[in-house]
């Protein structure tokens, strides 16, 4: 089913610049590329700045129907160039097949949530928006982050905590929604942030809010995210064109570390080399213009044409 895009979406994905927008293109386009593969199109911000810059096809990956809506829009200027697919970015060899594209010149993969959702307070992937416990990333899918909070064990939500917020009081936590939730069940984010707060208090030190790690955890677990950056970074490598390249940004711990990990093997073994060296950060200026961006962490590696 075809989705609408919203008023103002539209003008407000335009708007808005991608996360390391000049230096992804710098990577990318350092050679002119015939084809572009963007595991995470979003709205189709870097999309838009790299088929801008070039003359290559691209072919745009996400779960997000909502987002390819308006990437749709928002690129059809590029005509035959584009083709969007709603997917799973840890399934990119699979599309890259099933579109009949054998290898990619330049593979992106920008971890980031999108805007466009996490300011939708029906998408409930926001602590500082009321709405539902959803955190679907693709709404096709059975598991909410209603049914993990309502439905799961203590130990359960305890191991999701510690394992994908590494949230040093899920058992705490995770005790403090049970508790709750037997006397009726927990059905919005306000409801939540106010249970993680009656543990933890309403403000931590650094000024990262006490339930950030609480909702980082359940919006991972619902979308199942490790394993589909995993199956990403064992499968895209190789389809990877001689000298083609592929960026990830990434925004927490849990996903750098499994990046620059698997990149560390690649560069190891033959084949590939380390583009980035060192981890690029987005700069002073950009962090001032979008707070958003502060954690991103962009890793580049490079099939080595033989």
């Amino acid at each position: 089913m075809a989705v609408a895009v919203k008023n103002g979406d539209l003008a407000a994905a335009r708007a808005h610049v991608p996360v390391m927008a000049a230096e992804v293109r710098e990577i990318l386009c350092a050679r002119p590329p015939q084809l572009i593969v963007d595991a995470t199109v979003g709205t189709g911000g870097h999309a838009a700045a790299m088929l801008a810059a070039t003359d290559a096809r691209l072919l745009g990956i996400d779960r997000d129907d909502a987002a390819l809506a308006i990437a749709s829009e928002r690129l059809a200027d590029f005509g035959s160039r584009v083709i969007l697919c709603q997917a799973d970015f840890g399934d990119i060899a699979r599309v890259m097949r099933e579109n009949q594209m054998d290898s990619a010149d330049a593979i992106l993969a920008d971890l980031g949530m999108s805007s466009l959702a996490l300011d939708d307070p029906e998408r409930g992937f926001s602590f500082k928006l009321d709405g539902p416990l959803e955190m679907r990333m693709d709404r096709r899918g059975p598991l909410r982050a209603y049914e993990i909070v309502n439905e799961d064990s203590e130990q359960a939500l305890a191991d999701i905590f510690h394992l994908w917020g590494e949230e040093r009081a899920a058992r705490r936590i995770a005790r403090a929604i049970v508790e709750s939730r037997r006397r009726r069940p927990i059905e919005t984010t306000g409801e939540l942030r106010l249970i993680v707060e009656s543990v933890l208090g309403s403000h931590r030190r650094g000024g990262v809010h006490p339930a950030t790690r609480t909702f980082q955890a359940l919006r991972i677990a619902v979308n199942h995210e490790m394993e589909s950056l995993a199956a990403l970074l064992a499968d895209a490598p190789a389809m990877l064109a001689p000298g083609g390249r592929m960026v990830v940004i990434a925004y927490h711990s849990l996903e750098d570390r499994a990046v620059k990990e698997r990149m560390r093997e690649l560069a190891r073994g033959p084949g590939y080399a380390a583009v980035t060296r060192k981890v690029v950060r987005p700069s002073e200026g950009e962090v001032a213009r979008n707070p958003r961006s502060r954690s991103a962490r962009l890793r580049c590696i490079e099939r080595v044409a033989q």
